[in-house]
C-alpha cells in the first residue's frame, strides 16, 4: 500500500465537486425511475444513456476488470456487486442498493444508494435505517491512514447480523480498493438474518 500523501490542487477538488454533483444528479434520476416492474438492466441502460447523453460523461465501472456494465444492482439479501439482468425484476417489497461510479475531466465518483420499494416489510426498512445510520457512524471514523480495523461502531447501531454485512462491506469499500479490483468482495447473507 501507497502511503504516500496526494495533495490536489483547488482546480482538481473544484473537479473532484463537479464529478460528485453530476453522480448525484443520476441518484436524483433515478428517484422516479427505480419501482416495482422495472429490471435491474433497464435501470443499468437508464443510467448509462443519462450519463453519456445528458451528463456528457463516462460511466467508470463500465470496461473496468473487464465488467460490462455500468453499476452493480444488489436487491434483498444480496450485500454488494449485484449484477444487472434482464430477469431480475423489482417487486413491490425488495429493498436494492444502486452501486455507481462516473468520471468526469479525469475524476472519479463512486457512490450507491438504496432505494425501498413500496410494500417493503418494516423489518427491511429498520434494516435500511440501522445500516444509514452505522455508516454515517463509521464514515465520522475515517481519517488519513485509517484501516478498516480502526473503524467501529457502536452495537446499538447495528443490533443485526445483515446489517453488520452491509456495513463492513460500505465501509471497507471505502477504505480497501483491493475490494473492487478483485470483486471477490461480493457477499450474500441469508434473508432470515435480517
Amino acid at each position: 500500500m501507497n502511503n504516500s500523501v496526494m495533495i490536489k490542487s483547488e482546480a482538481e477538488i473544484e473537479l473532484m465537486r463537479e464529478s460528485g454533483k453530476l453522480l448525484a444528479q443520476v441518484f436524483a434520476a433515478l428517484d422516479t425511475f427505480v419501482k416495482p416492474g422495472v429490471s435491474t438492466m433497464e435501470i443499468n441502460d437508464f443510467v448509462e444513456k443519462y450519463i453519456v447523453e445528458e451528463l456528457q460523461a463516462r460511466p467508470a465501472s463500465k470496461g473496468q476488470y473487464d465488467y460490462q456494465y455500468v453499476l452493480n444492482s444488489s436487491i434483498n439479501e444480496v450485500v454488494c456487486h449485484g449484477i444487472p439482468k434482464t430477469t431480475e425484476i423489482l417487486k413491490p417489497k425488495d429493498i436494492i442498493n444502486l452501486d455507481i461510479t462516473l468520471e468526469k475531466s479525469g475524476f472519479i465518483t463512486d457512490s450507491s444508494k438504496m432505494y425501498v420499494m413500496p410494500e417493503a416489510s418494516k423489518k427491511a426498512i429498520k434494516l435500511v435505517k440501522k445500516t444509514y445510520q452505522a455508516m454515517w457512524e463509521g464514515i465520522k471514523q475515517v481519517k488519513p491512514g485509517a484501516k478498516l480495523g480502526d473503524v467501529a461502531v457502536p452495537f446499538n447501531v447495528l443490533q443485526n447480523p445483515m446489517a453488520t454485512a452491509w456495513y463492513a462491506s460500505t465501509v471497507g469499500m471505502a477504505l480497501d480498493e483491493r475490494c473492487t479490483k478483485s470483486r471477490k468482495c461480493c457477499t450474500t447473507v441469508n434473508q432470515t438474518e435480517a
